[in-house]
């Protein structure tokens, strides 16, 4: 079930009726009522897949996950293939693609980056509205003549990825990659959408040390920190360096050497 924060009450809708169906499976797997009229955000069904939209007259468009299209498919295209600060954080290199954890998986953008310059990549999301959202948009994308290759190297996992870490089974990932969400500042940047819409019912991730814990437990050759620029570093082990960008940097937790 959905955990829900006071004054962020979810309900499940249809937008069309032949979508009602899929609308009370989805309500039946996430906990959620079909009918809430004080409902302060709508997880809604359409032609489009599943999307979240926030209610209320101020309330931002819709938030949905789409591979294929839109801001997806111009990084894909044009966002700098393995030249990008992400790809080297992550140790992409000639002939080096290494298998990747992103513990923090939120709307996948960062895992389909790394999966379209051709890294394994599993996710992990705790958040079961956000999980959802990616499930819905990783079985459109699988559909897709170009997309659908760069899906089939994304693999879902949900729950708290702490306690999955820590219990893993099986051949550990070479490297994990970790995106907590930071405590917001007013001037910050949540005017983005997805992050009006995600912070009440997501909140911060105040378990980041221990989730850089687990990761560097976990992970045979590095562990990558995706901070705002001018963030402090996650309290615990200090990286070896970082990669900064103009609005966010790269912490490296290196354990041993990538080779191809």
């Amino acid at each position: 079930m959905v955990e829900q924060e006071q004054g962020t009450g979810i309900r499940v809708e249809a937008l069309a009726p032949e979508f009602q169906a899929q609308a009370v499976t989805w309500a039946d797997r996430l906990g959620l009522p079909l009918v809430d009229e004080a409902a302060g955000f709508a997880v809604q069904v359409g032609t489009e897949g599943l999307q979240i939209q926030q209610l209320g007259p101020q309330a931002p468009g819709p938030v949905r996950v789409d591979f294929v299209e839109g801001q997806a498919a111009h990084r894909r295209l044009y966002g700098g293939g393995s030249g990008q600060m992400i790809a080297k954080a992550v140790g992409i290199a000639q002939g080096v693609r290494p298998q990747v954890l992103d513990a923090t998986a939120g709307l996948g953008k960062d895992a389909f980056v790394l999966a379209s310059l051709g890294c394994q990549m599993t996710l992990i999301e705790r958040q079961p509205l956000i999980a959802a959202l990616l499930e819905d948009g990783l079985a459109r994308a699988r559909g897709d003549e170009e997309v659908g290759a760069i899906v089939g190297r994304m693999r879902l996992l949900t729950g708290n990825a702490i306690e999955r870490m820590r219990a893993w089974e099986g051949e550990a990932p070479q490297v994990i990659y970790l995106d907590p969400m930071f405590p917001h500042r007013d001037k910050s940047a949540l005017v983005k959408k997805e992050m009006r819409v995600f912070r009440p019912l997501v909140g911060d991730d105040l378990d980041a040390p221990a989730l850089l814990e687990a990761a560097l437990a976990l992970a045979t050759h590095r562990v990558v920190v995706k901070r705002p620029r001018k963030a402090p570093i996650i309290e615990g082990s200090k990286p070896s360096h970082s990669l900064e960008g103009k609005s966010s940097r790269y912490d490296i937790y290196p354990k041993k050497a990538l080779k191809g």
